[in-house]
């Protein structure tokens, strides 16, 4: 447990400090906007010169109290605590920078950094509250996946922006949050992402056993029934890693040119062959 509740610390400082500087050393030098509520504290920058960092706190803690409830006990400590740190740190590299005068390469950067700063949050199970809670209810209530989910409520306020930043800032902070947003789904579904395949074929047994000698993978075989013929029909389900999907299609197509095949992604896989269930 104590372990676990270091790892996370540290999760969230890494990721509220690799956010901060994303905002600080590449977003605002650059008159580029921003998703969510950070987004709105960069146009009252913009506007008046606010300060984005006690802007952020007062905002992001006015909607966590709105939406605590779609929030579990753990996920709302450590919303309040990725919150506070990304305030402070907005706060104290508010005066860093970076030699750069190149718009794209800027808007590249931030992306990664701020991806990588909101993907580490959200995997330690925190968020930066804001539109980061309309993506963890979308998520909860319409199996929205949470980084393209975030990617929608952050555009409606980056189009928003329009009117401060001009359409050429604009398009550079879509370029941005598209890589924010394949960075942070990178993070959160993990390096090395597997696939759960599902098989119906009159070949079953001749697929299993070259997925066992082949592959060396173990196999499920469930139980079911065609709805029309009325037949049991065996379904075969195999998780493996999506560099073993065109082996095993070979293996299908070889056993049974007819065979339905079906491909699902797998965020994690604990167990023998794959991680340890440590946790």
């Amino acid at each position: 447990m104590w372990k676990r509740i270091v790892s996370d610390s540290i999760s969230l400082v890494v990721g509220a400090f690799l956010f901060a500087l994303a905002v600080n050393l590449f977003v605002i030098p650059n008159d580029l906007g921003e998703g969510g509520v950070t987004g709105i504290t960069i146009i009252l920058y913009y506007l008046y010169q606010w300060s984005p960092g006690l802007v952020n706190l007062i905002i992001n803690l006015f909607l966590l109290a709105v939406g605590y409830r779609f929030l579990d006990k753990r996920a709302i400590i450590y919303t309040i605590a990725a919150v506070v740190l990304n305030s402070m740190f907005l706060h104290l590299t508010k005066d860093w920078n970076v030699a750069s005068d190149e718009a794209m390469v800027n808007a590249i950067f931030g992306g990664i950094l701020s991806g990588a700063g909101i993907g580490i949050i959200i995997r330690a199970g925190g968020s930066t509250a804001g539109t980061t809670i309309l993506a963890r209810i979308a998520n909860k209530l319409l199996d929205w996946n949470i980084s393209y989910a975030l990617l929608f409520f952050d555009l409606i306020v980056v189009f928003c922006s329009y009117f401060i930043i001009g359409s050429e800032r604009l398009m550079l902070t879509v370029v941005m949050l598209y890589i924010a947003t394949k960075v942070m789904d990178f993070i959160i579904e993990g390096l090395n992402p597997k696939k759960a395949i599902t098989i119906i074929s009159n070949n079953q047994d001749q697929i299993a056993e070259q997925v066992n000698l082949v592959m060396n993978r173990g196999v499920t075989v469930l139980q079911g029934k065609g709805y029309y013929t009325k037949e049991p029909k065996e379904v075969l389900y195999i998780v493996i890693s999506k560099q073993e999907v065109s082996m095993l299609k070979k293996i299908v197509k070889n056993a049974d040119k007819d065979a339905f095949l079906t491909i699902h992604d797998v965020r994690d896989a604990f167990g023998e062959g794959f991680v340890e269930l440590s946790k």
